[in-house]
């Protein structure tokens, strides 16, 4: 029986994972009322992905979740390798003084629990056991068959979004293509306790090699608790299942046996730096592992992120992470696009930001599975921002404009993501306040910046370029006035905050009169230090991202 469901919605999301879940919660941040289909009558109970990096909290701050995250993890302090028994390397993972949060680890579950109830709060409830099975799209929108075990319903949205994973029936419908390869090997996880004495908060990587190549390996990377870990190794033979159909998309849970504790142990007995015992098993699987990347992150008014367009080895935890930035990326200009103020081209831009990411992950990844995290790079600085997702650039980005490409330490160039400032104060605060707090991560924020030698002749400049970015931008970007300590600034009316430490012209590479733009997402669209304010490149930059007013 089919049944039209004349409830319509201006967004479908199609998979209730941590990317489906940050997507709702976006859109629904921003007044924007969708709709999250799931086919799991009840949300998955396993530690799937369990690395959380420094840029995912900086979004979970943004998105109000982040004490409850930090409440349910564990901090990651680094990581131990072993070959043949013996201590090869170990990596700690220092964050530099400029990011305001470390390395977490929390199971999946968790982190989808913190989600789903952050996204009840919003009025907005995950709807399970409705499997989306098809749509066709036009001009006007996208025509959904849901499907659940009260039979059909079709459903009228302005855009689909498909966060459903590996296997997506959206990146199917869409005919995209998804290339790349399985790895050969079978793996299993299990989520246990033991009682030893290594160092908390290490993950630890043990290899057995012979002839320089790996025929052994347990990988334990530390949960909430005392002693507990999600350990990975390889699947016995009497648990592997045959090759996978070369047609198919091999990756996550594979069905049949399951792992048992005694399966788990024999990989400790052989692998452990110390002896141990495990015990509370919770939770085991065996799965596979591919690579692919999509060849488009959507078409027309349907979109994928997540899984649905790359999958890639775990190592280093990227996949989550960036499927949890895509939808990051993409749900604040499907608001912008729904409400409709976006430009033309402004949709255009997720594929064109996040694609190229993905294929970096992709090929980095699979690297760093066979020669270890960080082997491409001597310089441990670098190679902590990149695997914390901080060296994201959008400098290519047909929305973002005055970008560099030249990369300079120390400077915020447009496309880069905009720095943390701390040291920062204002009127009726008493205590120091961090730059990030200013931002509300759902409209843009204007930064004006006054150095040591602006006076009270320059505060009619800085409040006429407020007024022409606040037009250009429909009324939907936040403005602050950032001084330097001596600034006479004293008679503006723009919200003033005073750079008390000099940490925010360091952070920004400002010296005289500068002008940042900040996305939603926390990156540059726009920016530009010294010399006289440039309006006209401003609002060039906000007409790549908002549609210009109707003429009276």
């Amino acid at each position: 029986m089919v049944t039209v469901n004349n409830r319509d919605t201006p967004v479908l999301i199609a998979g209730a994972g941590p990317i489906g879940l940050t997507a709702a919660i976006e859109l629904a941040r921003r007044g924007i009322a969708c709709r999250i289909v799931d086919p799991l009558l009840d949300h998955p109970l396993y530690a799937k992905a369990v690395g959380v990096q420094p840029r995912t909290l900086e979004i979970f701050e943004g998105m109000g979740v982040l004490r409850r995250i930090l409440d349910a993890g564990t901090q990651m302090n680094g990581q131990i390798v072993y070959v043949n028994g013996q201590e090869i390397a170990r990596m700690d993972f220092p964050v530099p003084a400029d990011i305001p949060f470390g390395f977490l680890s929390i199971p999946q579950y968790e982190t989808e629990r913190i989600l789903r109830e952050e996204l009840a709060l919003r009025g907005v409830q995950v709807e399970r056991g409705i499997r989306l099975t098809g749509f066709d799209q036009d001009a006007n929108g996208v025509t959904a068959t849901l499907s659940s075990d009260g039979g059909e319903q079709t459903v009228h949205a302005d855009y689909l979004v498909g966060a459903d994973g590996a296997h997506s029936i959206v990146r199917k419908t869409l005919g995209l293509t998804f290339e790349g390869a399985a790895f050969e090997e079978q793996y299993m996880l299990g989520d246990v306790e033991v009682d030893w004495s290594m160092p908390r908060g290490y993950g630890i990587r043990s290899m057995h090699q012979a002839d320089g190549k790996t025929d052994d390996l347990l990988v334990c990377i530390p949960l909430p608790g005392r002693g507990r870990y999600r350990m990975s190794m390889l699947v016995p033979d009497e648990l592997s299942r045959d090759r996978p159909p070369t047609n198919g998309v091999a990756h996550g849970f594979a069905g049949g046996n399951a792992p048992e504790l005694h399966h788990i142990q024999a990989v400790i007995d052989r692998l452990s730096p110390v002896q141990t015992v495990a015990h509370d098993l919770r939770w085991s699987s065996v799965f596979r592992i591919s690579h692919r990347i999509v060849n488009a992150y959507g078409h027309g008014r349907v979109f994928i992120a997540g899984d649905a367009a790359h999958i890639h080895p775990p190592t280093g935890a990227q996949g989550m992470n960036t499927g949890i930035q895509d939808a990051h990326n993409l749900a604040w200009k499907l608001a912008l696009a729904v409400s409709g103020v976006a430009a033309p081209g402004l949709l255009g831009s997720y594929d064109a930001e996040r694609r190229p990411i993905g294929e970096e992950v992709v090929g980095r990844t699979v690297r760093s599975a066979r020669d270890g995290i960080g082997a491409d790079s001597s310089d441990p600085a670098f190679v902590i921002r990149r695997e914390a997702q901080l060296l994201i650039d959008y400098a290519g980005s047909p929305i973002i404009t005055g970008a560099s490409l030249v990369v300079t330490a120390g400077t915020a160039d447009a496309g880069r993501r905009a720095p943390d400032a701390r040291g920062l104060t204002r009127a009726a605060v008493t205590s120091p306040i961090r730059l990030f707090s200013l931002l509300n991560a759902r409209e843009h924020t204007l930064l004006l910046y006054a150095g040591e030698a602006s006076g009270a002749e320059d505060v009619a400049v800085f409040e006429s370029v407020a007024r022409v970015v606040v037009e250009a931008a429909r009324g939907m970007v936040n403005v602050y006035l950032v001084a330097a300590p001596h600034a006479d600034m004293a008679t503006t009316i723009l919200p003033l905050i005073t750079d008390e430490e000099g940490e925010f012209a360091t952070a920004y590479g400002a010296t005289g009169a500068s002008v940042f733009l900040v996305r939603p997402d926390g990156y540059l669209a726009y920016s530009q230090r010294g010399g006289a304010l440039d309006t006209a490149g401003l609002t060039a930059a906000l007409r790549t991202t908002f549609a210009q007013p109707a003429p009276d």
